[in-house]
């Protein structure tokens, strides 16, 4: 027999199991062997010495997180409002992704990286403070704001006499390490704490006839989104869930200092990342895969540097460079052809930088890539330009645009002139660059997503406000409307700008952009 296991003996066989007999369900864990008698469970969970005191500090991110907490909470007096941090997520079988909270419970508490799965904030009308089900404030934990008390319902550790302790590969101590305890998470996050366990009742107070409403983050918990809405089935209709939604993503549209300092982390954790694959792109060439070379430097060097990337890296050579979203990632990387980098590095506090580099795979433009980068480059200048207090978020792509209209007008790739190109009916410039030219950044690679058209597209730029600048111009191989010279070549320049009083910092100006100082800097990493 295999796997340790022995015949059993005809006086103590047992009748053969027939199919159907175990529910499907159970049969995931067919492969576990994992002792179950009495006397193990009791020998495994004594012995042990007491833990190590607690080392837990107050996070540097509390004070800023609880002044969110305070306006989030101005926009919904008298409701409720749960932000789940979301369970984990199957990969395939019994195996899960790690785990990454949701971005807005993330900002809410500081938590960040694998911290703190099921874990569920609520911010309970100040009118229900006294009997909210919460348990440890912890030292200095700031319980109150204008309009509601903050609670952060948790699973806590178990103790060792528990099968949680050993069984569990999912919780255990054993298999994922130990938790922190009520105490640790109220220190950390300066938030009253309570167990998991008490949520479901703390959620019932006072909805409906009581006058509290019950708003949910959605689609960020399924579980805690189904128990959400069995309490508050016979409710009246008021405020919504999509209303939360919205109201989270415009609250990051302003980064405080805390939040400004992480993005500055994370993009310098990037630059240093596009300094690795610059090194490693004599290995490129090398490989049948030479993309999934360059990916997995990034990528490496974003799990040794921070959590791990923002989003899939974009590792796009020759041809597939002209794909906006190429992520497969698996071709060929050939001197004398350029290879468009899109990636970024989320910290720890699971802010992510997004920076592009279209870069020569040889350390060399040519006459017509040059040309072409440079266009996109003076198409970003431009929009840098724009990019500043009192204008409208939508003005930046304005002005990278006519840059791309009058150089496609110049090299004769228009069927119209520039001017009618550039007027709504008219776009005709847009074959070569169809995505947006910014985005907001910080949490999420698209930041603020959720907001509303006002105060994002139609919105004015204010100090405090990370953007991308991303012009591009991609030209694809069977595209018989551009010289045979320009088929296959696609450019893209992304940089992370943070709004300022008086203009605009390019986050990621250590990064070279222009042709002649990208080419220096390869040269200097390539020897």
């Amino acid at each position: 027999m295999t796997d340790g296991q022995t015949p059993e003996t005809s006086a103590t066989a047992q009748p053969t199991p027939q199919p159907g007999d175990q529910p499907l369900e159970a049969r995931g864990s067919n492969r576990s062997q994992r002792p179950d008698s009495r006397a193990f469970t009791e020998f495994i969970t004594s012995g042990w010495g007491p833990r190590p005191a607690t080392t837990a500090t107050p996070s540097p991110a509390a004070p800023y997180t609880a002044v969110r907490r305070a306006r989030l909470g101005a926009q919904f007096p008298g409701a409720r409002v749960v932000v789940p941090a979301g369970s984990f997520k199957v990969r395939s079988n019994d195996t899960d992704y790690r785990f990454r909270p949701h971005s807005a419970f993330a900002h809410l508490t500081g938590l960040g990286a694998e911290q703190e799965p099921d874990a569920v904030l609520v911010l309970h009308p100040v009118g229900d403070a006294h009997d909210a089900g919460g348990g440890d404030a912890g030292d200095g934990a700031a319980v109150t704001s204008a309009t509601h008390r903050a609670v952060l319902y948790v699973r806590p550790l178990a103790g060792r006499d528990t099968e949680e302790f050993f069984s569990d590969s999912r919780y255990g101590e054993f298999w994922v390490g130990a938790r922190p305890t009520l105490d640790d998470l109220a220190t950390v996050t300066g938030i009253e704490t309570a167990h998991l366990d008490d949520l479901r009742d703390a959620l019932a107070k006072d909805v409906g006839e009581g006058g509290v409403q019950l708003l949910v983050v959605p689609d960020a918990d399924e579980a805690v989104e189904a128990v959400v809405e069995e309490i508050r089935a016979a409710e009246d209709a008021g405020l919504t869930d999509a209303r939360l939604a919205e109201a989270l993503s415009e609250l990051r549209l302003l980064k405080d200092e805390h939040e400004v300092a992480q993005m500055r982390d994370a993009v310098d954790a990037t630059i240093a990342g596009f300094a690795e694959v610059v090194r490693a792109l004599p290995r490129a060439t090398a490989h049948r895969r030479g993309e999934r070379v360059i990916e997995s430097t990034f990528g490496a060097h974003a799990r040794e540097e921070g959590n791990a990337v923002g989003y899939e890296t974009i590792a796009a050579a020759g041809e597939h460079a002209t794909t906006l979203h190429w992520t497969d990632n698996d071709g060929q990387v050939r001197a004398g052809e350029l290879v468009l980098v899109d990636a970024g590095v989320e910290i720890d506090s699971l802010y992510t930088a997004d920076v592009t580099r279209t870069l020569p795979v040889d350390g060399t433009f040519t006459d017509v890539q040059r040309r072409v980068y440079q266009a996109v480059l003076d198409a970003a200048d431009a929009a840098f330009a724009v990019a500043v207090p009192g204008n409208r978020f939508r003005d930046v792509h304005a002005a990278a645009m006519e840059v791309i209209a009058e150089r496609l007008g110049e090299w004769g790739l228009l069927p119209v002139p520039v001017e009618e190109a550039l007027s709504p009916e008219g776009q005709q410039h847009r074959r070569w660059m169809v995505h947006g030219t910014s985005h907001h950044l910080g949490l999420d690679v698209h930041d603020c997503a959720l907001a509303r058209r006002e105060l994002y597209l139609d919105g004015v730029i204010e100090p405090g406000m990370v953007l991308t600048i991303e012009p591009g111009l991609y030209f694809k191989s069977d595209d018989l409307l551009v010289p045979e010279e320009y088929r296959g070549i696609g450019v893209r320049i992304e940089d992370d700008v943070l709004i300022t009083a008086d203009g605009n910092e390019n986050l990621s100006a250590a990064l070279p952009r222009r042709p002649e100082d990208v080419e220096a800097w390869m040269a200097g990493l390539l020897g």
